[in-house]
């Protein structure tokens, strides 16, 4: 992903709402299920991770794309952004 497809996702990301919160019951096969079928919706999901979690963002940032396939494109503070296009249906054109 180029610097410029990741800002135009970061974009896209400030005007969306955490669709997830991540608690102390960590990532889970469950929460990597739903977090795959948002992505496959979505495209571009915004999770927080909750302070009970014990989980440092950037990590579960990285942990979560990689079992999901997607790509981060940012955490900041408690939240992190990941993107993944869509299979069936693409709605977020990146720019080249």
């Amino acid at each position: 992903m180029t610097s410029k497809q990741r800002a135009y996702l970061k974009g896209l990301a400030s005007k969306i709402q955490p669709i997830f919160q991540i608690g102390k019951g960590g990532i889970n096969d469950n929460l990597v299920q739903q977090l795959d079928d948002a992505l496959e919706k979505r495209e571009l999901i915004k999770v927080t991770v909750l302070e009970n979690s014990m989980l440092d963002p950037r990590e579960t940032c990285e942990t979560c794309a990689q079992r999901t396939g997607a790509q981060p494109v940012i955490a900041i503070g408690s939240k992190f952004v990941l993107y993944r296009e869509s299979k069936k249906k693409k709605v977020i054109e990146l720019p080249k």
